[in-house]
């Protein structure tokens, strides 16, 4: 019997919630308990546990979407993860056969989201906001793979290993003496 993956109750006015992660992939067995999927909202980022053991059947609600409370994010089935398999890789192709004809479309519809991103950076969540002061990396200059383009925990994280990767500028040194001014 399947059981269901519902988004639980996050809070008083919190009325819905982006999808920022899913740990496990259709087919995979999972512990009871065990982290499945991580919520991002306005006030906080939460991790839902699967509600029983089993296999992950089916995800509903993909990265970052957006889903109310209650709404069914995914279905947990029985067993042990060998039956479920072949799933995944038929559903593969379907994926990818919608994103091979319009390469050329999404190039240049790429850039749009930018300036609306820069103009809600609050709209990206609070993992991101934390990222950002922390790290002194602003979410307007990074490139969003969420919904709507929205700067994900995982595009943040990117940037500031980017940025820390890149090596310092060297600066000038400032002349010790007057002798050395003239030269």
């Amino acid at each position: 019997m399947a059981t269901e993956i519902r988004v639980p109750t996050l809070g008083e006015s919190v009325t819905e919630a982006t999808i920022g992660k899913w740990f496990k992939k259709p087919g995979e067995a999972v512990k009871a308990d065990e982290p499945l999927v991580e919520l991002e909202t306005d006030k906080v980022t939460v991790e839902v546990p699967a509600p029983a053991a089993g296999v992950l059947a089916e995800i509903v609600a993909k990265d970052g979407e957006t889903v109310g409370v209650g709404a069914l994010l995914g279905m947990l089935g029985e067993g042990s993860g060998a039956a479920a398999a072949p799933a995944p890789k038929a559903e593969a192709p379907k994926a990818e056969a919608p994103k091979a004809p319009p390469p050329g479309q999404q190039a240049p519809s790429a850039p749009k989201p930018a300036p609306a991103k820069a103009a809600a950076t609050d709209a990206n969540g609070p993992a991101v906001a934390r990222l950002a002061a922390e790290s002194g990396v602003s979410p307007a200059g990074v490139d969003g793979s969420g919904k709507d383009g929205r700067v994900t925990k995982g595009d943040m994280l990117s940037a500031i290993a980017a940025v820390q990767a890149a090596p310092a500028p060297v600066a000038a040194r400032a002349p010790s003496s007057a002798n050395e001014a003239a030269l």
